[in-house]
């Protein structure tokens, strides 16, 4: 190795040069056993290693296998265990059936002797049954021969034919039935309007206690102050040419007398009375007076009071709270706030309907909304009857038909006067609450003649039944009270009157509110003691 570091100059010397080679060699072999030195010890080492890796080996592939053994008896004792289980849960149901089998078949001989015993008792009922019946045909056939004997001598006595016994006897059988059938219906009378009476009077009350709404009560007529009789004479113009013009021009008619400071419109349907009103109010402060100026202020005039009935209408709808409502509807119900029925607002009256109705209907378990839509609209018909043919509630049916209305709101329409026959129980409510709105104290009035008018009529009806002494209709005409004889009257007879005047007056009056029919018989037995 160390002759490496030699120089060019010092191998050109021969001596040199042999040790060179000398060293060289010397220089292998020395490597040569280092490396079969340092062989041998990495191939101890490499086998000592692979040695050391499958000892490892076995005692892993030991560890593995005895893992894998318990593992396997692991799994066959969980799988037995599981068998077993399985076993003993068909053990427990076959126990169970057989315990059911057991019991249901000691049931059915239970029920076989209960069906033996039920035989014999039947057979001894059968037999029982078969001699009381050859009993009863026996006695049915003494019973014909006694009854075919008796008719006979009945005959024999009376000298009187079959056929004029069995005439005779109809007519008594007819008579009492009659008498029987009057007590009958009397008595359910009575029930059913005490239990119907208690009921109703309980929800009216309700319902009147639930909802107080206001009354009001116009006229027809309507009076427009006038500062000074300069401006009566503008307003009446020369040869009376503006009045004309007016009365042409707002249909209705101007009254103008002595009276100082007032002019009076005079008009029943209270739009064109609203109309000509504040017309004239606007003509008295206007210093034109002329025709084609009261032409259009009662033309301005009407737009605003077109535009106040809408808002009358809507306001409504919203006071009781509809949807869906028909814009024509909306309409014809604001023009209900310019009408009145025996001196009620009918829009005020129609919005108390409604909420009456909702009262009753929820305390009967009804739909309190679709009740108050038929309370709203059913008098919609007074808003165009003036304009057409027939009835309000024929009118009012056929105007909310065409708009889209339900079959329940079109009948409660047609039929809350009983025009019509009711097909749902909103019928009936709404006119139970027609009839409480106007019955209120003073919600409706009606003139004087009308009202002695309708006393006389009341009168006249009671007295027109056979039996009937006097009659007298008392509380402003709210009760007609009917005495009758009580020789000639009984008692079932007197109701069957009752209800007769009731209904008569019910078809050929009108009346605010509902009349009592009350018939008195009274029965005196008079002796004088000398």
């Amino acid at each position: 190795m160390g002759c490496a570091f030699l120089t060019l100059s010092d191998v050109s010397n021969p001596m040199a040069a042999v040790l060179v080679v000398i060293g060289l060699v010397v220089g292998v072999f020395i490597g040569v056993l280092l490396l079969r030195s340092v062989v041998g010890v990495s191939l101890k080492n490499a086998r000592a290693e692979a040695g050391r890796i499958v000892e490892a080996a076995q005692t892993e592939a030991r560890h593995i296998g005895e893992k894998a053994e318990l593992e396997a008896e692991k799994k066959v004792i969980e799988r037995r265990e599981q068998v077993e289980a399985d076993l003993q849960a068909v053990r427990d149901e076959l126990r169970e059936s057989e315990r059911r089998l057991i019991k249901r078949e000691d049931r059915i001989e239970k029920k076989q002797e209960a069906l033996t015993l039920k035989e014999g008792d039947l057979a001894r009922v059968s037999t029982a049954l078969g001699q009381r019946e050859a009993a009863a045909k026996a006695r049915e056939q003494e019973l014909d021969d006694l009854i075919r004997l008796k008719k006979d001598e009945l005959l024999h006595i009376t000298q009187m034919s079959e056929d004029e016994a069995k005439k005779m006897l109809l007519e008594q059988v007819e008579e009492d039935c009659k008498i029987e059938a009057a007590q009958l219906a009397q008595r359910i009378t009575e029930e059913a309007e005490q239990e119907a009476h208690t009921r109703a009077t309980e929800i009216t009350i309700q319902a009147i206690q639930r909802y107080a709404g206001e009354c009001s009560s116009e006229a027809t007529v309507r009076a427009v102050p006038i500062p000074s009789d300069d401006v009566k004479g503008r307003i009446i113009g020369r040869e009376g040419r503006n009045i004309r013009a007016f009365e042409r021009a707002a249909g209705v008619d101007v009254i103008v007398d002595d009276t100082p400071g007032v002019i009076v419109v005079s008009c029943f349907d209270k739009v064109r009375q609203t109309i000509a009103a504040e017309a004239l109010q606007k003509l008295v402060a206007d210093s034109r007076v002329h025709p084609s100026r009261i032409e259009e202020i009662i033309e301005q005039v009407r737009a605003e009071v077109n535009e106040r009935i809408i808002k009358h209408g809507k306001d409504a709808v919203l006071e009781v709270k509809l949807r869906g409502v028909h814009p024509k509807i909306v309409e014809a119900m604001g023009r209900l706030a310019f009408r009145t029925s025996f001196g009620q607002n009918v829009l005020r009256h129609s919005i108390e309907v409604a909420f009456i109705s909702q009262i009753i209907a929820d305390q009967l378990g009804l739909d309190g909304r679709l009740a108050r839509r038929c309370g709203f609209l059913h008098d919609i018909g007074k808003a165009m009857d003036h304009e057409m043919e027939g009835g309000h509630p024929k009118i009012g049916m056929d105007f909310a038909k065409q708009h889209g209305e339900k079959d329940i709101v079109l009948n409660a329409i047609g039929g809350h006067h009983a025009d019509i026959a009711a097909t749902s129980f909103y019928t009936p409510i709404v006119m139970a609450a027609d009839a409480v709105s106007g019955a209120r104290p003073g919600a409706r009035r009606e003139s004087m003649e009308k009202y002695i008018q309708r006393l006389e009529q009341l009168q006249d009806i009671a007295l027109g039944y056979d039996g009937v002494d006097e009659a007298h209709a008392v509380q402003a005409g709210r009760e007609v009270r009917v005495m009758v004889d009580a020789k000639k009257v009984d008692d079932a007879v007197a109701h069957m009157i009752a209800k007769d005047i009731a209904t008569r007056v019910s078809d050929e009056m009108t009346f605010p509110g509902e009349i009592k029919v009350t018939v008195l018989r009274e029965t005196r037995a008079i002796e004088l003691a000398r």
